[in-house]
């Protein structure tokens, strides 16, 4: 269906991809400040356990410079380390950063100037909270296992390869494959490599490399040790959008070609399939071999407002403000949202059928949830058949009891947390 209005659409989608990329990191720290402003009941029975203030600090990986694992700028990657303790001393959980990708050179030299691109603009010291956090009341089935927060800085989930440089003056890196071996070994060398159980989980760019690198992860460990992996949003649809166009899979596609991910990707799926089909989660799950846990909501705004709804294909602003609120979008608006919600629980229907898999899909209009008090563990916390997703994934992954929970469709979930971008800051 032609239309001379989105004529040159795409050529201007890259920088708005490119925008929404950087702007991840704003929205992560709005989501915080959100639930951090949000008072607790005065009622003993509910009370919230505020995140800790304790600050976890920034370790360089120098080892990285032997094995070339760069940033996009070609400063060293990074992560931050918190020691388990008592019962968790041998237990690992390892948290992949999120953040997007680029897709071309304008966008990924947009991106090496922000600490998705470079160490040099990341935080020293993060708290740690949610599924991070050392608290028994805010994370009571990891509190004490040594947290790693892997930092994400080459803008192709950790799956990008040097072969596919281009040698021109461009000065960008696409190590991300290097980066994910070189903190493995580093991590390895600091006690990894004998646990007893361990967790590598991520939230959205981060949660698709732990997808990616899930089975790797697994091979890295002892035999006997009890390893599992955790998909916080990063279950990507492959679904046109409004107006038909393959947006979420034509930009998937040059950051395929444009960092060489196809390397990083199942043999089996790549040789059935263009590659670029190959980086969407539905298709990595078929090959995965180790038990995961798929937590999502069915109206992940991030999806909403890129994959179903980009900026450019509504250049008349009919979705304008439902696709920065659930809550005023219209009764067609809602349909199609529940066509969208439809498509992701048909995309991750072979976990319903896996006995070791699980999964979390609430009906909440939110993005990452494992990484914040509220969403993760609280007294306020979204449920299903009032579980919190903390209490879920511990079921799961400690097998005490089969966790495959799917709410019902919008609104009838009182519990969940609904983000609105139309309300001032």
């Amino acid at each position: 269906m032609a239309n001379p209005r989105l004529r040159g659409w795409r050529k201007w989608a890259k920088k708005d991809w490119a925008i929404a990329a950087v702007g991840f990191t704003i929205i992560l720290f709005a989501l915080t400040l959100l639930f951090d402003s949000r008072n607790p009941t005065s009622s003993s029975s509910s009370t919230f356990n505020l995140p800790s203030k304790h600050l976890i600090p920034l370790t360089l990986l120098h080892r990285a410079k032997a094995t070339g694992a760069f940033c996009l700028d070609g400063s060293l990657p990074g992560y931050h380390f918190q020691k388990g303790f008592g019962s968790g001393s041998n237990n690992w959980l390892l948290h992949i950063e999120g953040g997007g990708w680029c897709n071309s050179i304008e966008t990924c030299e947009i991106r090496k100037r922000t600490a998705l691109g470079s160490s040099k603009y990341m935080d020293p010291l993060i708290p740690f909270d949610g599924i991070l956090s050392h608290q028994s009341s805010q994370n009571p089935d990891f509190y004490n296992w040594n947290i790693v927060k892997m930092r994400y800085c080459d803008g192709a989930s950790l799956a990008g390869h040097p072969e596919s440089e281009f040698k021109n003056g461009t000065k960008l890196f696409f190590r991300g494959q290097l980066i994910w071996e070189a903190i493995m070994s580093e991590l390895l060398s600091l006690g990894l490599s004998k646990a007893k159980q361990a967790l590598l989980t991520g939230c959205s760019a981060g949660g698709l490399a732990t997808l990616i690198h899930c089975d790797d992860f697994r091979a890295h460990l002892p035999k006997d040790a009890t390893v599992k992996c955790l998909a916080d949003a990063g279950f990507f649809l492959d679904e046109p959008d409004i107006l038909g166009n393959r947006t979420m899979s034509n930009f998937y596609h040059d950051v395929v070609q444009l960092q060489g991910v196809a390397k990083s990707l199942h043999k089996n799926c790549i040789t059935e399939m263009e590659p670029s089909k190959c980086i969407f989660p539905q298709q990595i799950i078929k090959n995965i071999r180790t038990p995961l846990f798929i937590v999502n909501p069915a109206y992940d705004f991030w999806q909403i407002q890129h994959v179903l709804v980009p900026a450019g294909s509504d250049p008349d602003g009919y979705w304008r403000r439902c696709r920065l609120s659930i809550q005023k979008c219209d009764s067609t608006q809602i349909e199609n949202l529940q066509g969208f919600r439809s498509s992701l629980l048909k995309a991750v229907g072979k976990l319903q059928h896996d006995k070791e898999g699980g999964m979390f899909i609430n009906s909440c209009f939110v993005h990452c949830q494992t990484w914040m008090a509220e969403t993760w563990h609280s007294s306020n916390s979204p449920r299903i058949n009032n579980k919190t997703i903390a209490e879920s994934v511990g079921d799961w992954y400690f097998n005490r009891k089969v966790t495959k929970e799917i709410d019902c469709p919008y609104p009838c979930n009182p519990t969940c947390y609904h983000m609105d971008f139309t309300q001032p800051s």
